[in-house]
């Protein structure tokens, strides 16, 4: 049962950083639940407003939905009075089941990932988006990306039509569609930053009401994550170009060298501090060598 009614967990989301912990795995990609918890333990010293169990950078992709429900359990066990949200995905009767399952494992609210494969309209979208909310009592935010792609109308129906519905994570990089969206919307929904490496885009987004963003890095510099987030919510523009041209640029620069590596690197810094969490799945691949020294170089010149 979730700690946290719907509008309680989008106030708290909405008022500082989100961490997106990676799942840990062996070296025969079982998943490590001992190590998982163990790395809970160690984020939940350093304050995030919530945590998004088995997400994207969670490999929820290379996850069973069985998989999921003990990721997601394990989260709420761990981190106190932290919401934990759960994913959901896929098709709309599996984004359902797993629903349920995040309902059992005991998470506060659901983050509603891209159905897999598919092109939808705008019709399908919301059909989607509505049974899913229909299907549980948690408070359910959509990520608009990839094959889902939201359209302000839509976002403004959902709003209209779906109590539960608590927030819009973007993925995108539309600055139109997310003035749009905050306009016909307003307050009603909390909104994050959902881009890869959301902090190059932090700043400009705070502007149109995207008040927090999932931060990958937070997983292996979470001070460093911190003072970024805010140096942004102070509007610090010198401090957060200098980090961006001292650190997350020249980060991006390396997760840029391949396919997938949106996550990699996220693993790859982790054992670059001394906090590994084992190899990512099939299909993701793991940095080479060169890449993580590359990454461990440019960690030990985090600057302050």
């Amino acid at each position: 049962m979730s700690r946290f009614t719907p509008q309680e967990v989008a106030g708290r989301l909405a008022g500082g950083l989100l961490s997106f912990p990676v799942t840990h795995f062996r070296a025969d990609l079982s998943f490590d639940e001992d190590a998982y918890r163990d790395n809970l333990g160690w984020l939940g010293g350093f304050g995030a407003a919530g945590l998004f169990a088995a997400g994207g950078t969670g490999e929820f992709f290379s996850l069973t939905i069985g998989e999921v429900e003990q990721v997601v359990r394990a989260a709420v066990q761990e981190v106190g009075d932290v919401p934990v949200i759960a994913p959901a995905g896929c098709g709309t009767a599996t984004a359902a089941e797993l629903a349920r399952a995040a309902e059992r494992a005991g998470a506060d609210a659901l983050l509603l990932l891209p159905p897999y494969l598919t092109a939808a309209t705008q019709e399908g979208l919301y059909a989607h988006v509505r049974a899913v909310c229909e299907a549980t009592e948690l408070g359910v935010i959509v990520y608009s990306r990839a094959n889902a792609i939201y359209a302000d109308t839509t976002v403004a129906r959902l709003a209209e039509d779906c109590p539960n519905l608590i927030g819009f994570k973007d993925g995108v990089g539309d600055i139109e569609m997310m003035t749009r969206i905050h306009a016909r919307v307003g307050g009603r929904l909390t909104y994050v930053g959902g881009l890869p490496t959301a902090e190059t885009f932090a700043l400009p987004y705070l502007e149109m009401g995207v008040t927090t963003y999932s931060s990958a890095m937070f997983n292996f510099v979470p001070e460093f994550a911190l003072r970024f987030y805010d140096a942004v919510r102070r509007r610090d523009r010198e401090t957060v170009d200098r980090y961006l041209g001292e650190f997350v640029l020249p980060y991006c620069d390396i997760r840029n060298r391949a396919n997938g590596y949106a996550v990699s690197i996220v693993k790859a810094g982790m054992r670059a501090v001394g906090r590994p969490a084992g190899p990512v799945r099939p299909p993701l691949t793991d940095l080479d060598a060169g890449e993580q020294e590359m990454l461990g170089e440019l960690i030990g010149k985090v600057p302050r």
